[in-house]
């Protein structure tokens, strides 16, 4: 009995097909990556805000509840019909908080031992947050509503109404930036700023935010002295640029 070889030489062609693999493998080995210049460009716009927003409270204290209530609606009704007098939007009142508190004392006995809490009245606070576009009357604004029975608050924050065209000038300015550092870079490494082969801002939404710089105004000599300064727009983009061969 004749035993068949372990092992056959493969045919011809299929070495060659083999082969070809190999080839063709080797062909489409990926590049080595292209060399890049990344950088980070910064921008920055800024102008005068044209929108205040403010928020104050009448606080009002009785000994009943409803008495504190009373007081404090017939505050509040004149301090926004103040408002609307002075040309603010209904859109831009807004009622942004509400609490009704009792009110206690703690006394202390002769050994200084703490008694029983006992009640003395009760605390009705309304919190109305305006927004005032006309800037230049924010200081007598202000006044007035202290006037009529706001007592507590008084925060003011200085923006922009339409930020877009801030952000689209700081956006401008970032490229710029990033463009001139890349220009640097390639100078300094002896090589020559190809394309741009990426651009990205950093996520988020470009915000005006409030700058330390004062800018006086005329205002009436009852008026409580306000100073807006200015309101800037910051962007970041990242690029990245080939170096030309």
């Amino acid at each position: 009995m004749t035993l068949a070889p372990l092992f056959r030489p493969l045919p011809r062609a299929a070495l060659l097909a083999a082969g070809l693999l190999a080839f063709a493998s080797a062909g489409h080995a990926e590049p080595p990556p292209r060399p890049v210049i990344s950088v980070t460009g910064t921008g920055q716009a800024s102008a005068v805000p044209d929108l205040a927003v403010v928020s104050f409270s009448v606080v009002t204290q009785e000994k009943e509840a409803r008495a504190a209530l009373t007081a404090n609606n017939a505050a509040m009704a004149k301090v926004l019909e103040a408002m609307k007098a002075r040309g603010i939007a209904e859109r831009d009142l807004q009622t942004s908080g509400f609490a009704i508190n009792p009110q206690y004392v703690y006394p202390q006995n002769k050994e200084g031992e703490t008694n029983p809490p006992q009640l003395t009245g009760y605390q009705v606070a309304n919190t109305l947050t305006v927004r005032i576009r006309q800037i230049d009357k924010l200081g007598e604004i202000l006044d007035q509503a202290v006037t009529l029975g706001v007592n507590q608050g008084g925060g003011i924050q200085f923006s922009i109404d339409k930020p877009e065209q801030l952000a689209e000038d700081a956006r401008k300015a970032a490229v710029a930036n990033a463009m001139a550092k890349a220009r640097t870079l390639a100078a300094a490494a002896g090589v020559t700023l190809g394309r741009v082969v990426e651009m990205r801002e950093n996520s988020g939404r470009p915000e005006p935010m409030p700058m330390m710089r004062t800018m006086a105004k005329d205002m009436a000599a009852e008026s409580v002295p306000v100073a807006a300064g200015e309101s800037a727009v910051t962007v970041d983009v990242e690029m990245s640029f080939d170096i030309a061969p």
